[in-house]
């Protein structure tokens, strides 16, 4: 095959997984990846690659089939990832946190031919297996154990044992740069999830836009991911970004707990400290008032990225006065892959998610489809290369989102006069009270200023006459106590009147999708209940 490096973006063949092994050709000892368990050199990664390659083919996976991916993250990710993609297949790489339920639906929605999973998954898996048998059946016809610790089910093969049994692939499939690359579904917090075609030219894209331009990341990082592989956010962070420019990525199985976090950044992994951290405001703002957070000495870090939700801006800042560096929060998506709107290392502006990533084009319209003018509230549209190709089977949604060479993010933003955009909510959760929208966001970002508070979520809700009034949600930091009022009151001081929450009810935690995201129909449920 010819060399796609060289060739680039607009060649007749592109393979992602070919890109990546190119990218790294020279530098074969350099280590790519540090685990749990160990670590792997970009050349026993490019070895491994190929060896998935030739097993999922050898067990009668043609090119474009699906295989399941149901793994945490671990040297075998990247290597099973990419190794499908080097081969033509493609890989739908799924949350680790999902039940049986979920697991039988993407079974049967990708018809995936052989599923690769960490062994302390596999007893859920065969459970979506059987649930899926019993609801119109899957077309698994080989499981796949990485890293087994025990005796296996007859049938199932350990990730060693199916690798040594085929031979190596040699060439990548020619694939064409527009041709199915891989899948992620979509969280899921209001419904189904939707499985999302990105194709093998779009986390390139990602990668050289956002991960080199803007990050400017280089072979020196050693770049750590709280967001797990199977989000488009971690995909790219521990992905597609490090293994772009020859850097080393550190993965971590264990849920991102602070104590977890501050591990790595200790240099627990080997003795790796990270130079890059890619985390969320939800995690950040643990975090903060974790009793061991490192000491400004203790770490390496240079750069901290967040994404998932929007930055409130007393995170950021108490996050710089502790190390010393701010925190660069980005919006992205699974639609889009990754981050398209960002701030910049060397121009952070808190409050703000920042300016457009240059390659991209956002614009905000009104519910007419007319472009807004700067300082009003418009739902957020995006143009630019790494936009997904559809959501598999399902044309309704797909027309939706998909509008031409525009993407509809679903979010609602203000653009500023110095060209940066301001959150101001999902588009289904911006409020109308008393004819005026209210930013749920803005709401949330006041009551997080209150020193008492680690964390708040906003809603409307109905009042007695079926006027909608803002309710929020509040959990305290631990030890404190606070007055409905007192948190009233601060928030008119700040605010305008009309924006206060009407109802301020407390809880010990939010309700929160896998991917850390608050699920608010869920706190609306709960307002029905308790008017």
């Amino acid at each position: 095959m010819p060399n796609t490096t060289a060739m680039g973006p607009n060649s007749a063949y592109f393979n992602f997984a070919q890109y990546l092994m190119d990218c790294n050709a020279q530098r074969p000892e350099k280590l790519a990846i540090v685990d749990d368990e160990g670590s792997q050199s970009y050349g026993a990664l490019a070895d491994r690659i190929r060896a998935v390659a030739g097993a999922l083919i050898g067990c009668g996976v043609h090119r474009e089939e699906r295989v399941l991916l149901l793994m945490h993250d671990c040297n075998d990710w990247p290597s099973s990832f990419l190794g499908a993609m080097y081969a033509g297949i493609v890989p739908v790489a799924v949350n680790t946190l999902l039940t049986a339920e979920d697991y039988a639906y993407m079974l049967q929605k990708s018809r995936a031919q052989v599923a690769l999973v960490s062994h302390a998954l596999l007893p859920v898996l065969q459970q979506g297996m059987a649930l899926a048998d019993t609801s119109g059946g899957h077309e698994v016809r080989q499981i796949v154990v990485s890293s087994p610790t025990g005796l296996l089910p007859p049938g199932v093969l350990a990730m060693d044992e199916f690798l040594a049994s085929h031979v190596p692939v040699r060439q990548c499939a020619l694939t064409g740069a527009d041709d199915p690359g891989f899948w992620l579904f979509s969280s899921g917090s209001t419904g189904r999830p939707k499985g999302t075609v990105h194709s093998h030219i779009n986390p390139y894209w990602t990668a050289v836009l956002y991960g080199q331009k803007v990050l400017e990341l280089t072979e020196h990082d050693v770049c750590f991911s709280a967001a797990k592989l199977f989000f488009a956010y971690g995909l790219g962070n521990a992905l597609s970004f490090p293994l772009s420019v020859g850097a080393t990525t550190l993965l971590m199985a264990e849920r991102p707990t602070p104590d977890a976090v501050f591990k790595r950044w200790r240099g627990g992994a080997g003795g790796h400290k990270p130079t890059v951290f890619f985390g969320a405001p939800t995690g950040f703002a643990g975090m903060l008032v974790a009793p061991a957070l490192p000491a400004k000495e203790e770490v390496r870090l240079r750069l901290v990225s967040s994404a998932g939700e929007a930055l409130p801006s007393e995170l950021g800042q108490r996050f710089r006065a502790h190390f010393g560096i701010d925190i660069v929060d980005g919006i992205g998506s699974t639609e889009m892959l990754h981050i398209y709107l960002s701030n910049l290392p060397d121009r952070v502006r808190y409050g703000t998610t920042g300016w457009p990533v240059p390659g991209y084009n956002l614009s905000l319209r009104d519910d007419e489809g007319h472009n807004v003018a700067d300082g009003e509230v418009g739902d957020l549209f995006i143009q630019g290369p790494s936009s997904a190709l559809m959501y598999w089977g399902n044309r309704e949604k797909s027309c939706d989102t998909f509008q031409g060479a525009w993407t509809r993010s679903g979010d609602k933003y203000v653009r500023n006069e110095d060209g940066s955009y301001t959150y101001s909510g999902r588009s289904d959760d911006m409020l109308k009270v008393s004819g005026i929208y209210v930013s749920p966001f803005e709401v949330e970002s006041t009551l997080a200023q209150h020193p008492s508070v680690l964390e708040a979520a906003v809603i409307g809700a109905p009042d007695a006459d079926g006027l909608m009034k803002t309710r929020a949600y509040v959990v305290c930091k631990p030890g404190m106590v606070l007055q409905a009022e007192d948190l009233k009151a601060f928030v008119k001081e700040r605010l305008a009147p009309y924006k206060y929450p009407r109802v301020i009810e407390f809880l010990d935690e939010l309700p929160k999708t896998a991917t850390g995201k608050i699920q608010r129909y869920k706190l609306r449920e709960r307002a029905l209940q308790n008017p």
